[in-house]
């Protein structure tokens, strides 16, 4: 596979050697630890959201988790921070490693289902909790599903890739 030369340069830059090379505390380890915080409150709020919908912790009412979503929409962002630094730090890793894509599709997937379930469920404040629960039941089910695989996926970029970085040799 012909690996493109724009990764090289991303390689090359500044910031990309500093990310992947620096001993500081605030390089790799620190931004993908940042990664993991952003996944738990994106991931964690929403499947608290998909569970409850679903039928866990019937004694929790629905309603009040619409809230979650500031969490939620905050663990997205700093997804989204972090994610693009730790591409930076190994672009040719990343952009030919078709687990990437993947990933990014169920991410992409999930947060449509999410934004959907926002408005189904959520946006009318008349609705019963059983309305609730049965307008947003196919879409947790959904939700949970996505977020699981792009999880794993993500997770398993870590042992999928055919380069970790640009094949300076021709």
């Amino acid at each position: 596979m012909a690996v493109p030369v724009i990764f090289q340069t991303i390689e090359e830059s500044g910031l990309s050697v500093w990310i992947r090379d620096s001993p500081s505390i605030f390089a790799f380890w620190f931004i993908l630890s940042l990664h993991a915080v952003g996944m738990g409150l994106l991931v964690g709020a929403s499947m608290i959201i998909d569970l409850r919908i679903l039928g866990v912790a019937k004694d929790l009412p629905l309603a009040p988790l619409k809230s979650l979503y500031r969490i939620i929409w905050s663990g997205f962002w700093i997804q989204v921070v972090t994610g693009t630094l730790l591409v930076i730090g190994y672009p040719t890793k990343t952009f030919t490693n078709p687990d990437f894509y993947i990933k990014i599709v169920l991410i992409a997937l999930a947060v449509v289902v999410m934004q959907m379930m926002k408005n189904r469920v959520f946006s009318d404040p008349s609705l019963s909790e059983p309305a609730m629960m049965m307008k947003g039941k196919a879409l947790a089910t959904w939700s949970l599903v996505l977020w699981v695989g792009a999880v794993t996926a993500g997770r398993l970029l870590a042992y999928t890739y055919s380069y970790i970085k640009y094949d300076y040799k021709g």
